[in-house]
């Protein structure tokens, strides 16, 4: 008996971030999970701009849609300034805690 094929559609985060808290809930999760990995978070804030809209967080920013793809790809390497406009554009703060 043959099985049938099955398609799978590819997991996005992005499509799972609806509001804010969701938003925020994400990074914060990245940012404990991250240890001292730059690139996890740069990527959980492409997922979140993604989701939010990567021309309008150009617009927020003030830096090129191009620019925000650059810096939050996997290869990228953004600066503090940078991650900064970001999660203020996006409406998000970071925040410390005692470890």
């Amino acid at each position: 008996m043959a099985r049938k094929k099955q398609k799978f559609s590819r997991y996005d985060v992005a499509d799972y971030l609806d509001s804010d808290e969701d938003m925020a809930a994400y990074l914060d999760a990245c940012i404990e999970e991250a240890d001292d990995d730059a690139a996890y978070i740069a990527a959980a804030l492409r997922d979140i701009a993604r989701a939010r809209g990567m021309a309008q967080l150009a617009r927020d920013t003030g830096i090129s849609r191009e620019g925000l793809y650059k810096a939050l790809s996997a290869e990228g390497n953004p600066s503090l300034a940078t991650v900064l406009k970001v999660v203020k554009a996006l409406g998000l703060k970071l925040a410390t805690k005692v470890a």
